[in-house]
């Protein structure tokens, strides 16, 4: 893989290449980013949680899940208040208007539908901006998602890998049709509840069969063939009280691919924002991040 970008101006200027504007540097206090104050840039907004005492602090981009907004996960223990206790950045950037009488947002995931947005040069913009404005560390990254927030986040992944460091997505995949390939290995760790009957681990119809979601197993082959890993079944298992993980270990060097499923339904487990931290943390401490 490509060295990880170590400064502000090449990730800027890749924002810049994709068509989205990143806001100018501005003085080190927090200017925008709380739950009525959203960030702008071209093109949409976000919302900024910083540690207190941290100097360029790495970073956790989360994607919200459909009909929600960027702002609602921010005092949230498993997701963005538990990114921050632990010496994080937490943003959070907001989806689409779904338009009418509808609240909240959404996001233009899907390559193949007519996206009003090219959602992988926004949230490449938020990151952009987020180093720019607030002094976040784009190198040490992790985008995450939840729902359609985790399709978003492996769909960015899979277009556009080197951006983050890592992906973890939680209760959302690719849809079908699945991609046939991905541009380059990724690191990743997608983690679903076992008996999530709103996107279930086999996918589902929806709008009388006008789209499908996809199946997280197919979708699982195809980061692995991504990967280059050299079986089809992973490497390692482990179980830890209501949790199930599968690691491949066989693969390109400096990628990382694991797959959990947890005893719950479509939900974020309470303890995601330590286990997830823990496993980036891990990489990048092998990295020499």
């Amino acid at each position: 893989m490509k060295q990880m970008r170590s400064n502000c101006a090449s990730l800027a200027c890749l924002a810049l290449a994709m068509g989205i504007a990143t806001a100018p540097s501005a003085p080190a206090q927090q200017a925008c980013g709380d739950a009525d104050r959203p960030c702008q840039i071209d093109g949409g907004s976000y919302h900024i949680r910083l540690p207190e005492g941290v100097e360029n602090p790495p970073v956790v981009v989360f994607i919200h899940g459909w009909g929600s907004a960027g702002a609602n996960a921010l005092d949230n223990p498993a997701i963005g208040r538990g990114v921050v206790d632990r010496g994080w950045a937490y943003v959070a950037p907001n989806g689409l208007p779904r338009g009418g009488d509808r609240g909240g947002g959404t996001w233009g995931f899907r390559p193949e539908s007519d996206n009003p947005r090219d959602e992988v040069a926004f949230i490449t913009a938020v990151l952009a901006d987020a180093e720019a404005r607030h002094g976040v560390d784009s190198a040490r990254s992790m985008l995450g998602g939840f729902s359609i927030g985790g399709s978003m986040t492996t769909y960015f992944a899979c277009q556009s890998p080197e951006t983050f460091f890592a992906y973890a997505p939680i209760a959302g995949s690719f849809w079908r049709p699945h991609p046939v390939e991905c541009e380059g290995p990724v690191r990743l760790f997608h983690i679903h509840g076992w008996r999530d009957g709103t996107v279930p681990l086999e996918g589902r119809p929806l709008g009388g069969g006008r789209v499908y979601q996809g199946d997280v197993f197919a979708s699982m082959e195809i980061l692995r063939s991504a990967n280059g890993c050299v079986e089809m079944r992973a490497d390692d298992f482990e179980t830890r009280a209501d949790l199930w993980i599968r690691r491949w270990d066989r693969c390109t060097p400096g990628s990382d691919l694991e797959f959990a499923i947890f005893d719950g339904g479509h939900n974020v487990p309470g303890y995601w924002a330590e286990m997830a931290l823990d496993w980036v943390e891990g990489l990048m401490d092998e990295a020499g991040g």
